[in-house]
Protein backbone atom coordinates (compact mmCIF):
# COMPACT_ATOMS: atom_id res chain seq x y z
CA UNK A 1 0.00 0.00 0.00
CA UNK A 2 1.38 3.41 -1.06
CA UNK A 3 1.40 5.43 2.22
CA UNK A 4 1.72 9.05 2.66
CA UNK A 5 4.10 11.56 3.65
CA UNK A 6 4.06 13.76 6.48
CA UNK A 7 4.79 17.05 5.44
CA UNK A 8 4.78 19.77 8.81
CA UNK A 9 5.03 23.21 8.68
CA UNK A 10 7.30 25.29 11.29
CA UNK A 11 8.12 28.91 11.29
CA UNK A 12 7.07 32.51 11.18
CA UNK A 13 6.96 33.06 15.11
CA UNK A 14 9.16 35.13 17.46
CA UNK A 15 10.50 38.87 17.92
CA UNK A 16 9.65 39.27 21.28
CA UNK A 17 10.06 37.50 24.69
CA UNK A 18 6.68 35.54 24.90
CA UNK A 19 6.36 35.10 20.80
CA UNK A 20 9.77 33.52 21.38
CA UNK A 21 8.74 31.02 24.22
CA UNK A 22 5.92 30.17 22.26
CA UNK A 23 8.03 29.41 19.40
CA UNK A 24 10.06 26.63 21.22
CA UNK A 25 7.35 25.31 22.51
CA UNK A 26 5.73 24.85 19.09
CA UNK A 27 9.09 23.66 17.86
CA UNK A 28 9.23 21.15 20.50
CA UNK A 29 5.44 19.44 20.13
CA UNK A 30 6.44 19.47 16.57
CA UNK A 31 9.57 16.59 17.40
CA UNK A 32 6.84 15.47 19.72
CA UNK A 33 3.91 15.16 16.44
CA UNK A 34 6.95 13.98 13.55
CA UNK A 35 8.52 11.45 15.76
CA UNK A 36 4.53 9.81 17.15
CA UNK A 37 3.10 9.94 13.14
CA UNK A 38 6.48 8.14 12.13
CA UNK A 39 6.43 5.44 14.82
CA UNK A 40 2.88 4.82 14.18
CA UNK A 41 3.13 3.07 10.32
CA UNK A 42 0.61 4.96 8.82
CA UNK A 43 3.85 7.06 6.93
CA UNK A 44 6.22 6.45 4.34
CA UNK A 45 8.76 9.21 5.74
CA UNK A 46 8.27 13.14 6.66
CA UNK A 47 9.46 16.64 5.86
CA UNK A 48 10.01 19.62 7.92
CA UNK A 49 9.57 22.74 6.03
CA UNK A 50 10.82 25.11 8.84
CA UNK A 51 13.18 28.84 8.80
CA UNK A 52 14.51 27.49 11.82
CA UNK A 53 17.92 26.98 11.35
CA UNK A 54 19.04 24.58 14.03
CA UNK A 55 16.03 21.89 14.42
CA UNK A 56 17.43 19.70 11.63
CA UNK A 57 19.89 18.86 14.13
CA UNK A 58 16.97 17.59 16.55
CA UNK A 59 14.98 16.03 14.41
CA UNK A 60 14.44 12.09 13.59
CA UNK A 61 16.90 10.42 11.35
CA UNK A 62 13.78 10.13 9.20
CA UNK A 63 12.79 13.30 8.58
CA UNK A 64 14.08 15.39 5.68
CA UNK A 65 14.52 19.47 6.66
CA UNK A 66 13.47 21.73 3.51
CA UNK A 67 14.61 25.39 4.81
CA UNK A 68 12.25 28.16 4.16
CA UNK A 69 13.95 31.03 2.28
CA UNK A 70 12.38 34.85 1.16
CA UNK A 71 8.76 35.75 1.80
CA UNK A 72 6.21 33.11 3.04
CA UNK A 73 3.00 32.56 1.16
CA UNK A 74 1.69 29.12 2.67
CA UNK A 75 -0.22 27.88 -0.61
CA UNK A 76 2.75 28.55 -2.51
CA UNK A 77 5.28 27.05 0.02
CA UNK A 78 3.36 23.62 0.11
CA UNK A 79 3.10 23.68 -3.41
CA UNK A 80 7.00 23.86 -3.93
CA UNK A 81 7.09 20.46 -1.48
CA UNK A 82 5.13 18.99 -3.49
CA UNK A 83 6.94 19.69 -6.59
CA UNK A 84 10.41 19.40 -4.88
CA UNK A 85 9.64 15.72 -3.22
CA UNK A 86 7.17 14.27 -5.96
CA UNK A 87 4.49 13.49 -3.40
CA UNK A 88 1.73 11.79 -4.35
CA UNK A 89 -0.10 11.60 -0.75
CA UNK A 90 0.38 13.19 2.03
CA UNK A 91 -0.87 14.90 5.61
CA UNK A 92 -0.18 18.15 5.97
CA UNK A 93 0.25 19.11 9.84
CA UNK A 94 0.67 22.61 10.67
CA UNK A 95 2.81 23.20 13.62
CA UNK A 96 0.99 23.29 17.19
CA UNK A 97 -1.97 20.42 15.66
CA UNK A 98 -2.38 17.33 16.18
CA UNK A 99 -1.15 17.67 19.66
CA UNK A 100 -2.94 15.02 21.43
CA UNK A 101 -3.90 12.66 18.48
CA UNK A 102 -1.80 9.20 19.21
CA UNK A 103 -0.36 6.37 17.16
CA UNK A 104 -3.07 4.92 16.32
CA UNK A 105 -5.08 7.66 15.02
CA UNK A 106 -2.17 8.78 12.48
CA UNK A 107 -2.07 4.83 11.61
CA UNK A 108 -5.40 4.89 10.72
CA UNK A 109 -5.21 8.28 8.99
CA UNK A 110 -2.38 7.14 6.43
CA UNK A 111 -3.63 4.03 5.19
CA UNK A 112 -7.03 5.41 5.11
CA UNK A 113 -5.17 7.60 2.25
CA UNK A 114 -3.24 4.50 1.28
CA UNK A 115 -6.26 3.33 -0.05
CA UNK A 116 -7.73 6.75 -1.32
CA UNK A 117 -7.91 8.79 -4.46
CA UNK A 118 -9.26 12.21 -4.99
CA UNK A 119 -10.20 12.37 -1.54
CA UNK A 120 -8.75 15.38 1.27
CA UNK A 121 -9.60 14.82 4.92
CA UNK A 122 -9.28 17.55 7.45
CA UNK A 123 -10.37 17.74 11.32
CA UNK A 124 -12.08 21.53 10.31
CA UNK A 125 -13.73 22.34 6.39
CA UNK A 126 -13.98 25.27 7.22
CA UNK A 127 -11.05 26.25 9.33
CA UNK A 128 -8.88 23.34 9.11
CA UNK A 129 -5.90 22.75 11.22
CA UNK A 130 -4.44 19.53 9.58
CA UNK A 131 -5.75 17.68 6.09
CA UNK A 132 -4.38 15.07 4.29
CA UNK A 133 -5.01 14.50 0.61
CA UNK A 134 -4.31 12.57 -2.46
CA UNK A 135 -3.16 13.02 -5.44
CA UNK A 136 -0.52 15.36 -4.09
CA UNK A 137 -0.42 17.62 -7.32
CA UNK A 138 -3.97 18.48 -6.92
CA UNK A 139 -2.70 21.40 -5.29
CA UNK A 140 -0.93 22.72 -8.55
CA UNK A 141 -3.98 22.77 -10.56
CA UNK A 142 -5.89 25.89 -8.50
CA UNK A 143 -5.42 29.18 -7.10
CA UNK A 144 -2.66 27.75 -3.40
CA UNK A 145 -4.48 29.64 -0.29
CA UNK A 146 -2.80 32.34 1.68
CA UNK A 147 -3.61 30.05 4.81
CA UNK A 148 -3.92 26.69 5.50
CA UNK A 149 -7.47 26.83 7.20
CA UNK A 150 -8.70 27.46 3.61
CA UNK A 151 -6.51 24.41 2.25
CA UNK A 152 -9.48 21.65 2.58
CA UNK A 153 -12.22 24.02 0.92
CA UNK A 154 -10.13 25.34 -1.66
CA UNK A 155 -8.83 21.37 -2.33
CA UNK A 156 -13.08 20.53 -2.59
CA UNK A 157 -14.42 23.27 -4.57
CA UNK A 158 -11.63 24.28 -7.32
CA UNK A 159 -9.69 20.67 -7.19
CA UNK A 160 -13.14 18.48 -7.26
CA UNK A 161 -11.72 16.57 -4.24
CA UNK A 162 -13.88 14.88 -2.40
CA UNK A 163 -13.62 16.02 1.31
CA UNK A 164 -14.26 14.00 4.21
CA UNK A 165 -14.30 15.17 7.71
CA UNK A 166 -13.21 13.49 10.92
CA UNK A 167 -14.81 13.39 14.11
CA UNK A 168 -14.58 16.56 16.47
CA UNK A 169 -13.18 14.89 19.57
CA UNK A 170 -11.04 16.56 21.91
CA UNK A 171 -7.46 14.90 19.96
CA UNK A 172 -8.65 16.33 16.47
CA UNK A 173 -9.57 20.11 17.70
CA UNK A 174 -7.38 20.64 20.48
CA UNK A 175 -4.57 23.35 18.66
CA UNK A 176 -1.59 24.81 20.52
CA UNK A 177 -2.90 28.30 18.58
CA UNK A 178 -1.91 31.26 21.69
CA UNK A 179 -0.31 30.40 25.27
CA UNK A 180 -3.59 29.81 26.46
CA UNK A 181 -3.60 26.44 24.91
CA UNK A 182 -0.15 25.75 26.36
CA UNK A 183 -1.47 26.05 29.80
CA UNK A 184 -4.11 24.04 29.08
CA UNK A 185 -2.39 21.13 27.96
CA UNK A 186 0.26 21.65 31.08
CA UNK A 187 -3.18 21.25 33.25
CA UNK A 188 -4.43 18.33 31.66
CA UNK A 189 -1.13 16.62 30.81
CA UNK A 190 -1.31 13.54 28.26
CA UNK A 191 1.39 15.35 25.69
CA UNK A 192 4.75 14.10 23.91
CA UNK A 193 7.89 14.17 26.21
CA UNK A 194 9.51 17.29 24.96
CA UNK A 195 7.21 19.26 25.16
CA UNK A 196 6.12 17.94 28.71
CA UNK A 197 9.40 19.04 29.97
CA UNK A 198 9.17 22.50 28.18
CA UNK A 199 5.87 22.63 30.08
CA UNK A 200 7.40 21.75 33.21
CA UNK A 201 9.88 24.26 33.12
CA UNK A 202 7.86 26.77 31.83
CA UNK A 203 6.09 29.28 34.84
CA UNK A 204 2.26 29.32 33.26
CA UNK A 205 -0.27 30.18 35.45
CA UNK A 206 -2.95 27.29 35.53
CA UNK A 207 -4.62 28.72 38.45
CA UNK A 208 -7.64 30.37 36.57
CA UNK A 209 -8.08 27.43 34.63
CA UNK A 210 -8.01 24.85 37.19
CA UNK A 211 -10.89 26.86 38.72
CA UNK A 212 -12.84 27.37 35.53
CA UNK A 213 -12.31 23.11 34.86
CA UNK A 214 -13.71 22.06 38.45
CA UNK A 215 -16.93 24.40 37.32
CA UNK A 216 -17.40 22.12 34.11
CA UNK A 217 -18.64 19.20 36.85
CA UNK A 218 -20.27 21.42 39.06
CA UNK A 219 -24.19 20.93 38.43
CA UNK A 220 -25.20 24.39 40.18
CA UNK A 221 -22.50 26.61 38.31
CA UNK A 222 -22.87 28.90 35.26
CA UNK A 223 -20.11 29.26 33.02
CA UNK A 224 -20.21 31.83 29.49
CA UNK A 225 -18.68 30.56 26.55
CA UNK A 226 -17.60 33.41 24.24
CA UNK A 227 -16.67 33.57 20.54
CA UNK A 228 -16.59 30.86 17.55
CA UNK A 229 -18.43 28.11 19.28
CA UNK A 230 -18.78 25.68 16.45
CA UNK A 231 -22.19 23.53 17.01
CA UNK A 232 -20.11 20.49 17.44
CA UNK A 233 -18.53 22.20 20.34
CA UNK A 234 -21.72 23.26 21.61
CA UNK A 235 -23.03 19.94 21.51
CA UNK A 236 -20.12 18.52 23.75
CA UNK A 237 -20.41 21.21 26.06
CA UNK A 238 -24.65 20.11 26.15
CA UNK A 239 -23.73 16.69 27.35
CA UNK A 240 -20.13 16.17 28.72
CA UNK A 241 -20.57 19.20 31.23
CA UNK A 242 -22.72 19.34 34.48
CA UNK A 243 -22.97 22.99 34.54
CA UNK A 244 -25.24 25.67 33.02
CA UNK A 245 -23.39 26.86 29.72
CA UNK A 246 -24.33 30.31 28.82
CA UNK A 247 -23.08 30.46 25.11
CA UNK A 248 -22.55 33.55 22.50
CA UNK A 249 -21.25 31.94 19.20
CA UNK A 250 -20.26 34.22 17.23
CA UNK A 251 -18.10 35.13 13.93
CA UNK A 252 -17.68 31.42 13.11
CA UNK A 253 -15.12 30.94 10.06
CA UNK A 254 -13.96 34.89 10.36
CA UNK A 255 -10.29 34.35 10.07
CA UNK A 256 -11.07 31.93 7.28
CA UNK A 257 -13.29 34.07 5.37
CA UNK A 258 -11.04 37.34 5.73
CA UNK A 259 -14.13 38.88 8.18
CA UNK A 260 -11.12 40.42 10.55
CA UNK A 261 -10.48 43.54 9.70
CA UNK A 262 -13.23 46.03 10.43
CA UNK A 263 -15.78 43.00 8.79
CA UNK A 264 -16.71 41.38 12.26
CA UNK A 265 -19.35 41.88 14.38
CA UNK A 266 -19.71 40.91 17.98
CA UNK A 267 -22.99 41.78 20.17
CA UNK A 268 -20.60 41.20 23.44
CA UNK A 269 -18.35 43.48 21.78
CA UNK A 270 -21.28 46.26 21.60
CA UNK A 271 -21.90 45.77 25.10
CA UNK A 272 -18.60 46.46 25.94
CA UNK A 273 -18.01 49.60 23.72
CA UNK A 274 -21.04 50.72 25.54
CA UNK A 275 -19.68 49.80 29.17
CA UNK A 276 -15.88 49.76 29.38
CA UNK A 277 -13.89 46.85 30.74
CA UNK A 278 -14.34 47.37 34.45
CA UNK A 279 -18.48 46.95 34.23
CA UNK A 280 -18.10 44.53 31.61
CA UNK A 281 -16.33 42.07 33.45
CA UNK A 282 -17.96 43.52 37.00
CA UNK A 283 -21.79 42.45 34.71
CA UNK A 284 -20.32 38.67 33.54
CA UNK A 285 -19.48 38.17 37.71
CA UNK A 286 -23.37 38.86 38.20
CA UNK A 287 -24.22 36.55 36.02
CA UNK A 288 -22.16 33.55 35.71
CA UNK A 289 -19.25 31.76 37.61
CA UNK A 290 -16.38 31.72 34.95
CA UNK A 291 -16.16 33.13 31.76
CA UNK A 292 -14.29 31.51 28.41
CA UNK A 293 -13.79 34.10 25.79
CA UNK A 294 -12.74 33.91 22.47
CA UNK A 295 -11.02 37.23 22.23
CA UNK A 296 -10.07 37.84 18.76
CA UNK A 297 -13.86 38.37 17.71
CA UNK A 298 -13.92 41.18 19.88
CA UNK A 299 -10.38 42.85 18.52
CA UNK A 300 -12.08 42.34 14.96
CA UNK A 301 -14.89 43.81 15.70
CA UNK A 302 -13.10 46.97 17.85
CA UNK A 303 -10.75 46.81 14.55
CA UNK A 304 -7.80 46.83 17.32
CA UNK A 305 -4.17 46.71 15.42
CA UNK A 306 -3.22 44.60 17.90
CA UNK A 307 0.47 42.84 17.72
CA UNK A 308 1.09 39.45 18.17
CA UNK A 309 2.93 39.82 21.14
CA UNK A 310 -0.12 41.72 23.09
CA UNK A 311 -2.40 39.00 21.67
CA UNK A 312 -0.16 36.81 23.60
CA UNK A 313 0.48 38.88 27.06
CA UNK A 314 -3.19 39.15 26.89
CA UNK A 315 -3.81 35.27 26.76
CA UNK A 316 -0.96 34.84 29.99
CA UNK A 317 -2.96 37.87 31.84
CA UNK A 318 0.34 40.07 31.66
CA UNK A 319 -1.51 43.34 31.25
CA UNK A 320 1.67 45.45 32.70
CA UNK A 321 3.75 44.31 29.91
CA UNK A 322 1.00 45.19 27.18
CA UNK A 323 1.57 47.90 25.30
CA UNK A 324 -1.88 49.23 23.45
CA UNK A 325 -3.67 50.92 25.78
CA UNK A 326 -6.87 49.62 25.30
CA UNK A 327 -6.02 45.80 25.53
CA UNK A 328 -3.76 46.26 29.03
CA UNK A 329 -7.12 48.14 30.44
CA UNK A 330 -9.43 45.20 29.49
CA UNK A 331 -6.80 42.19 30.26
CA UNK A 332 -6.22 44.18 33.73
CA UNK A 333 -10.30 43.64 34.17
CA UNK A 334 -10.55 40.72 33.15
CA UNK A 335 -7.66 39.51 35.81
CA UNK A 336 -9.21 41.44 38.49
CA UNK A 337 -12.88 40.02 37.81
CA UNK A 338 -14.18 38.30 40.72
CA UNK A 339 -14.74 35.13 38.76
CA UNK A 340 -12.19 33.37 36.70
CA UNK A 341 -11.30 34.75 33.29
CA UNK A 342 -9.69 32.43 30.54
CA UNK A 343 -8.53 34.77 27.31
CA UNK A 344 -7.56 33.42 23.90
CA UNK A 345 -8.38 32.54 20.33
CA UNK A 346 -10.98 29.77 18.30
CA UNK A 347 -8.90 26.78 19.86
CA UNK A 348 -9.60 27.96 23.57
CA UNK A 349 -13.59 27.26 22.66
CA UNK A 350 -12.99 24.28 20.85
CA UNK A 351 -10.32 21.36 21.92
CA UNK A 352 -9.38 23.43 24.91
CA UNK A 353 -12.45 23.24 26.44
CA UNK A 354 -12.76 19.22 25.08
CA UNK A 355 -9.83 18.94 26.97
CA UNK A 356 -10.42 20.95 30.17
CA UNK A 357 -13.95 18.93 30.41
CA UNK A 358 -12.57 15.76 30.38
CA UNK A 359 -10.06 16.33 32.39
CA UNK A 360 -12.13 17.82 34.96
CA UNK A 361 -14.54 14.69 34.71
CA UNK A 362 -10.89 12.50 35.71
CA UNK A 363 -10.20 14.66 38.74
CA UNK A 364 -14.03 14.73 40.07
CA UNK A 365 -14.77 12.79 43.29
CA UNK A 366 -16.95 10.81 41.51
CA UNK A 367 -17.89 10.17 38.05
CA UNK A 368 -21.18 11.52 36.10
CA UNK A 369 -23.95 9.60 36.55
Amino acid sequence: MPLPQLVMFLGGMGGSPVEDAFAQALAEDTLDTMERVLESGGVDGAILATDDPQIGARCPGEVRVDRDGGSFHFGKRLAEVIQQHELERLIYLGAGSATLMGSDDFFSLGHYLGMAWNMVVTNNRYSADFAGFVPGRALLQVQPPTKDNLLPRVLHDEADLSLQELPRSMATQFNIDTPSDLTILKLVGCAGPRITAWLEAAELDSSRYQACQDLLTDANAHVLVAGRVGSQAWQYLEKETACRVRLFSEERGMRAEGREQGKARSLLAYHLQEVGCERFFSELAEMVDAAVIDTRVIFAHLSRNLSRSDRFLSDVGRYTDIEDPFLREFTEAAMRASIPVLLGGHSLVAGGLMALTERAWKDAPEAPA
